[in-house]
């Protein structure tokens, strides 16, 4: 029986229970599920889907047409979060990814799955389910955390990641994979052999495999899967169990898992009309609705007893928190096949994703120089970032005498350390990510701008030369 919070969210509940007794909050009078979220948003959630700064509680509400109650928050305080992962590094940079590396656990079958203790087959029903729709605009109800698994031949386990999923009916569910991610990838290559792709779709999953599933498979050595670093993050093995209708693992603490396969079929984005929103994506806007969507048909519907359907609102500070501390991992990991030939990587003490950017645009990076030469770097490093790394608009250099992950501290360095004049560098040449409005061609012709778009740092670092001349009055630790 496991009993850590990195591998049941039964355990991380009880967890803050626990410890924090404050951030746990039971809404006792049960609200529709179109109006579950707007109620988080407007009561308890941050920056990016509100103005107010703050970190999220975990929140149970009850729904009148579902016995099972909704999750949302969980994962909305990165205080809380990191206190769940032994394994996680308390800073970012290549040396601590290393050690985190040496501590890789592949996932450990078992046989009594606590997420089998009630299963459907047959004729399932994902409208017995509390998915939530988040403003009326939407284009329907919306699995918002769902992670997805399907069998990674290439990488010796499973893929993981999570995917906006619109119930179209009782059993099928629309999916939106980004180009270039590894699951689509896998569905693309079984479709070329002429079969379709079994895939797992767990609810409720153990926090660590959640956080896994947000790093860059690009940036994992050769033959390492998601599931063996979650095992690493959590200090132990992720439990898996054979699905009850489809020829793959699942994980076996997860609360609900939905078993069925992807095949040939597809469908716009909408449940009725012309596609037109989506649901608010992670950086706080509606997100555009797509067309000719694949579809997941769903085979077996399966749960523990007295299951909890988690679930996310979109821009909520849960996102930023994941993406983030998985983004963190995943740039020193992508430097770490690099620092051996390369010192510019060992410069970097820590990494952090500020909430600001949904936890992928903004990225913050301390550095520690060693030289004159060091203040020439920094550009080499941004444009290797840059390049492997599409989401990050911004990166933000600071000395490691900031707490970077504190944005008044950020501001502070970029005030009082650096000229914007000469201190940022505009990168021309980079794709457009089109759910930042920004970055979309007519914000940039509305400017007077040609429309293209770029990638931009800055370096609010001290000259070293004058290292000894500027000091902080006051020392201490950055964090």
């Amino acid at each position: 029986m496991s009993s850590s919070p990195a591998l049941t969210l039964r355990d991380a509940l009880e967890s803050v229970r626990l410890h924090t007794p404050q951030d746990y909050v039971t809404v006792d009078a049960a609200l529709p599920t179109d109006r579950v979220a707007s109620d988080f948003a407007t009561r308890f959630a941050g920056v990016p889907a509100t103005s107010v700064s703050r970190p999220e509680k975990v929140v149970r509400y009850s729904v009148p047409d579902s016995p099972i109650p909704v999750l949302l928050g969980l994962y909305g305080c990165p205080h809380r979060v990191r206190g769940w992962f032994p394994g996680l590094p308390a800073t970012t940079n290549v040396t601590t990814v290393t050690r985190l590396l040496d501590e890789l656990r592949p996932p450990r079958p078992g046989h009594a799955a606590a997420c089998q203790q009630r299963v459907e087959t047959g004729r399932v029903d994902l409208r017995e389910l509390p998915v939530l729709r988040a403003t009326p605009r939407d284009a329907g109800p919306y699995l918002t955390m769902g992670l997805v698994h399907a069998q990674d031949q290439d990488r010796d386990g499973l893929t993981l990641s999570t995917h906006r999923m619109l119930v179209l009916d009782h059993d099928r569910l629309a999916i939106w994979m980004v180009p270039g991610r590894r699951l689509r990838e896998l569905h693309e290559a079984a479709l070329s052999r002429g079969g379709r792709l079994p895939v797992g779709i767990s609810i409720g999953a153990p926090p660590a495999a959640m956080l896994a599933s947000a790093l860059s498979t690009a940036a994992l050595p050769a033959g390492v899967s998601k599931l063996a670093v979650a095992g690493a993050l959590a200090g132990a093995a992720i439990t898996t169990a054979a699905g009850v209708s489809q020829p793959l693992p699942v994980l076996a603490e997860s609360e609900i898992v939905l078993e069925g396969y992807l095949d040939q079929s597809v469908a716009d984005e909408t449940l009725q009309g012309a596609p037109s929103v989506s649901l608010p994506e992670f950086l706080g806007y509606d997100g555009e609705a797509r067309t000719a969507l694949p579809v997941v048909t769903v085979t077996a519907l399966t749960s523990r007893l007295a299951p909890t359907y988690q679930a996310v609102i979109g821009p909520g500070r849960e996102q930023s928190v994941i993406l983030g501390l998985a983004g963190a991992l995943s740039v020193a990991l992508a430097g770490s096949d690099q620092a051996g030939s390369d010192s510019n990587w060992r410069m970097i003490t820590d990494l952090h994703y500020c909430p600001a950017g949904g936890g992928m645009l903004l990225l913050v990076i301390a550095v520690r120089k060693d030289s004159e030469a060091a203040n020439g770097q920094l550009g080499t490093i941004a444009r290797r970032i840059f390049d492997r790394h599409r989401f990050v608009k911004v990166i933000v250099f600071t000395d490691d005498d900031v707490d970077i992950t504190c944005t008044e501290d950020v501001c502070w360095a970029i005030t009082t350390r650096c000229n914007l004049g000469t201190d940022c560098i505009t990168l021309p040449g980079y794709r457009p990510l089109p759910m930042d409005p920004s970055q979309r061609p007519e914000w940039g012709r509305a400017r007077g701008a040609d429309g293209a778009t770029a990638r931009s740092f800055i370096d609010a670092t001290i000259p070293y030369r004058l290292r000894r001349s500027t000091r902080r009055s006051f020392p201490g630790s950055a964090r």
